[in-house]
C-alpha cells in the first residue's frame, strides 16, 4: 500500500481514537452549596439604659449662722463629727440677753398686777351700777380700764416671749442632722445676727443625691418611641451607680425627679438620683456615672454584632437565608448595642435567619445550608436584657 493510502487511513484512526476518548470521560462535579452558621432571631423584652455622668451633691444642707450678736464663749462640737438636730453647737455670752428677759418679766408682772386693781375695781362698779350707785358712765369707764389692764398683760406676756426667743437664740443649736464641717470663729470671736459668714456647715451625707444631666436631642427620641409603642415607660427601676475608679457602688439609687427645663447653654436637661450611703463612701462634689433605665422594649430583637456588617455608604447589613436556602442581604437600622450585640430597630424580625459565620462563602441570590450557631444567646435569653444607649 502506498504512502498516499496510509495518511488518510492514520488521520481518520487518530481522529476515531480522540472522539472515542471524549465519549467516554465523565463531565465535571458541580460546585457544593456552602455551609454557614446562622442565628435565628427571637423576641425578647429588652431594657434600654444610659450611663450618665454626674457629680454628687448633699441631700441637706444647713449653714449655721447667729441670730444674734455677742461674743462667742465656747465651741460645743467637735469638727468633722455627726451633730443631731437640736444638739447645741455654740454659746454666746447672753448677760444682756437674760438682763432684758429679767425685765420683760418684771413688766408683765406689773402689768398682771394692774389688771388685778382694775378687774375688782369692775367688779364692784358693775354691783353699784345695778343699785344705781353709780352712774353708766362711770361703770363703762371701769370697765374699759379692766379691758385696757388685760391687753397690757397680753402685750408684756408677749414681750416675755420674744425676749424668751432672743435668749435661746445665745445658744446655737444643730438645725438638722448630718456631718458638721469645720468651725470659722473660735471663742472669743464677736459674731453678729445674720452675718454673711457661716460658722459652720451641716450636709446630710445618707441618703445622698446624684445630679445628672441628658440630652434634650435623646429625651425627645425617647418620647416618641414611647408615643409610637416601641417603648415602654419604666418607673421605681433602680439605678446603678459606678465609682471613679469604675467600680461598681455597692447601693442601687432611685430616680427621683426629671426637670422641666432645658439648659439653653449645653442642650440638656438635669435628672437627680437618690443614693443610699451608709458609710458615707460617697462625698459631696464626687464624679460618679450612672446607668438610668430610660424605658423597656417589650419585643426587641438583638443580633450579635458580627451579624451586621458595613456597606462601603456606612449603612449596617446583614446576610439571612431564607426558608428557601437563598441568601438575601437586608440594610438594617441598629443604633444600639447591648455587650457584643446589636439591638435592631428595622429591617430584621423574629424568626429571621441571619448568618454570623462563613460570610465570605456566600453572595447575595446564592445558595446555602444553614447550621445553628452553637452559642446564642440572643435565642435562649428569658430574662429582659440591657441595651446601653450609645
Amino acid at each position: 500500500m502506498s504512502s498516499r493510502t496510509l495518511a488518510p487511513l492514520s488521520l481518520a484512526l487518530a481522529a476515531a481514537l480522540v472522539l472515542s476518548a471524549c465519549g467516554g470521560e465523565d463531565a465535571p462535579p458541580p460546585m457544593p452549596v456552602p455551609e454557614v452558621a446562622v442565628v435565628t432571631l427571637k423576641a425578647q423584652p429588652v431594657s434600654l439604659t444610659r450611663e450618665l455622668a454626674g457629680r454628687t451633691t448633699p441631700f441637706l444642707v444647713a449653714e449655721v449662722r447667729p441670730q444674734v450678736t455677742g461674743i462667742v464663749e465656747r465651741r460645743l462640737f467637735d469638727e468633722g463629727s455627726l451633730v443631731k438636730a437640736g444638739d447645741p453647737l455654740y454659746a454666746i455670752d447672753d448677760a444682756s440677753y437674760r438682763a432684758s428677759r429679767d425685765s420683760a418679766s418684771a413688766n408683765l408682772a406689773r402689768a398682771q398686777a394692774a389688771e388685778l386693781s382694775a378687774r375688782l375695781a369692775a367688779q364692784r362698779s358693775q354691783e353699784l351700777a345695778g343699785s344705781k350707785l353709780v352712774s353708766a358712765q362711770d361703770n363703762e369707764r371701769a370697765q374699759a380700764a379692766w379691758a385696757q389692764a388685760k391687753a397690757d398683760v397680753a402685750a408684756a406676756r408677749a414681750n416675755l416671749q420674744a425676749t424668751d426667743v432672743t435668749l435661746g437664740y445665745a445658744r446655737i443649736v444643730a438645725p438638722i442632722s448630718g456631718r458638721i464641717g469645720k468651725s470659722s470663729v473660735t471663742a472669743g470671736a464677736l459674731v453678729t445676727a445674720n452675718q454673711a459668714q457661716a460658722l459652720a456647715t451641716i450636709q446630710q451625707l445618707d441618703p445622698i443625691y446624684v445630679d445628672l444631666t441628658q440630652s434634650s436631642s435623646e429625651l425627645l427620641q425617647l418620647r416618641r418611641e414611647i408615643a409610637a409603642g416601641k417603648l415602654e415607660q419604666a418607673d421605681g427601676v433602680p439605678v446603678k451607680i459606678l465609682l471613679e475608679d469604675g467600680s461598681a457602688y455597692g447601693e442601687d439609687g432611685r430616680l427621683a425627679f426629671t426637670d422641666v427645663t432645658v439648659d439653653p447653654t449645653t442642650g440638656s436637661y438635669a435628672l437627680r438620683v437618690v443614693v443610699p450611703n451608709p458609710d458615707n463612701l460617697l462625698l459631696p462634689g464626687m464624679y460618679v456615672r450612672a446607668a438610668v433605665d430610660m424605658g423597656q422594649r417589650p419585643d426587641g430583637v438583638l443580633v450579635p454584632q458580627q451579624g451586621i456588617t458595613r456597606d462601603p455608604k456606612g449603612q449596617a447589613i446583614a446576610m439571612v437565608v431564607t426558608p428557601e436556602g437563598v441568601v438575601e442581604q437586608r440594610t438594617v437600622q441598629a443604633n444600639r448595642t447591648l455587650g457584643d450585640q446589636w439591638l435592631v430597630d428595622g429591617g430584621l424580625s423574629a424568626g429571621d435567619r441571619v448568618i454570623v459565620e462563613g460570610l465570605q462563602k456566600v453572595q447575595p441570590g446564592g445558595k446555602a445550608t444553614v447550621v445553628e450557631a452553637g452559642a446564642a444567646p440572643v435565642a435562649g435569653a428569658d430574662a429582659p436584657s440591657t441595651a446601653a444607649l450609645n
